[in-house]
């Protein structure tokens, strides 16, 4: 029975507000001495103990290893009843106190992109720590047995999802997602076909027209409005789908003959020809067009990579930063990046510490130094310092930031002369 929030009468009658749609069931409860079913044996079941150690462990940002041993499970183990469970992995190897605090220093400020690139980690891996920190919001509560009543009725009755999701206090989409979950199906779906549209639909869509024009032709026709995933799905269920596109015709392979032959590029012959990039790629290939462009490397966006820019990249590669070097070269970070990975080489993440550096880092570590205002001194970046600092038993905690910032030089001063570095 739908039940009605009551308001105190007003000059104006407010519109009545609905709660409930239907009550909770009752949960099923054995009764007092019925014997519980028995769980069938298996050598490697995991029992709820262990399930609910794992659900501690992943919560807390636990390591795989670290679950492993915690549950005395092998690591293969461990990550098969993670996929069970549908608990996405976060971090495969342990967070140090610095990156926690450089984490909660640059969350919400920097791009999470440019966090897990500098930490060495995927941006996942940030999202489920900065989750365990407190840093963002946690994951929506499991759905209740009172809300799934409530959207199956919901559903059963017509309610629209949005009227839904305010008596329940989930959004639309999460009410959409738990109904596919739940198997229902609204009944303010889309009318079924008729025959006649759908011999037409079908006629426009075996002709070549693209979906969004066979769906204005269709509703300027006079049928049903439909949603262009409509038509899309209509396509995919008779098998007429257009696959990689629209059959190619002989003026298009013509066009891309002659293109071929005077060296034009790709972004204008795809635009003439209304197709993606991909597609007209594949085409060229399907006509043996490859290797007969007059530039040796087809369709490129950027210069040509010589021999002598190979040269300077395996001379330079990561022996400066990527931003001097690009801007030394010409090009993009992510174009050195892919040309240095087909070539093999290997970055080295970082230059080496000076012996001034590596004093600086003691010196500072010894007199209250901020890493921040450190990493600035140095001119490196603090994730990267605080690895280094970590690795040499260094640990500098929550510390006050200085105004201004200290120099390499001033940082030297006070230490003495005689000072041995960490490294020694």
């Amino acid at each position: 029975m739908t039940r009605i929030a009551a308001f105190p009468d007003d000059a104006e009658a407010h519109a009545p507000v609905i709660v409930e749609l239907v009550a909770c069931p009752a949960p099923v409860i054995p009764a007092e001495g019925t014997a519980l079913a028995e769980v069938p044996f298996s050598q490697h079941a995991w029992l709820p103990g262990e399930i609910d150690t794992l659900r501690h462990l992943f919560a807390g940002d636990a390591t795989i290893p670290d679950i492993a041993a915690a549950t005395r499970r092998s690591i293969w183990a461990v990550r098969e009843r993670l996929a069970v469970l549908g608990l996405r992995r976060a971090s495969s190897r342990p967070w140090g106190e610095m990156e926690d605090d450089e984490l909660v220093r640059r969350y919400g400020q920097d791009a999470t992109a440019d966090i897990a690139s500098d930490f060495g980690r995927s941006c996942g891996a940030v999202y489920a720590r900065a989750g365990s920190l407190g840093l963002t919001e946690s994951h929506p509560p499991p759905w209740t047995p009172w809300e799934d009543a409530q959207l199956r009725t919901g559903y059963l009755a017509g309610v629209a999802l949005v009227a839904i999701g305010e008596i329940i206090g989930r959004s639309t989409g999460a009410v959409s997602a738990r109904a596919g979950a739940l198997g229902c199906k609204h009944p303010a779906r889309s009318a079924p076909w008729p025959s006649d549209e759908l011999a037409h639909a079908v006629t426009l869509i075996v002709a070549g027209h693209r979906y969004e024009a066979v769906r204005g032709m269709l509703t300027a026709e006079g049928y049903a409005e439909r949603s262009l995933s409509a038509i899309k799905q209509l396509a995919g269920r008779l098998g007429i789908g257009r696959g990689w596109g629209r059959n190619w015709t002989r003026e298009e392979d013509d066009l891309l003959r002659e293109a071929y032959r005077d060296a034009a590029s790709l972004p204008a012959v795809a635009a003439r020809l209304g197709r993606p990039p991909g597609s007209v790629r594949w085409r060229a290939g399907h006509l043996g067009l490859r290797g007969t462009h007059a530039k040796a490397d087809g369709f490129r966006a950027g210069p040509v990579w010589t021999k002598t820019d190979i040269a300077t990249l395996r001379a330079l590669y990561g022996t400066m930063p990527m931003d001097a070097l690009a801007h030394r070269m010409g090009r993009t970070r992510a174009a050195l990046f892919t040309r240095a990975n087909l070539l093999g080489l290997v970055h080295g993440y970082h230059r080496a510490f000076t012996p001034d550096e590596r004093a600086a880092v003691r010196i500072a570590h010894a007199n209250g130094i901020a890493l921040a205002d450190l990493a600035t001194a140095l001119g490196r970046k603090a994730a990267t310092l605080s690895k280094y600092t970590g690795s040499h038993g260094l640990s500098f905690g929550r510390r006050e930031r200085l105004v201004p910032p200290p120099t390499l030089a001033t940082i030297l001063a006070l230490g003495a002369s005689g000072d041995q570095d960490p490294g020694s």
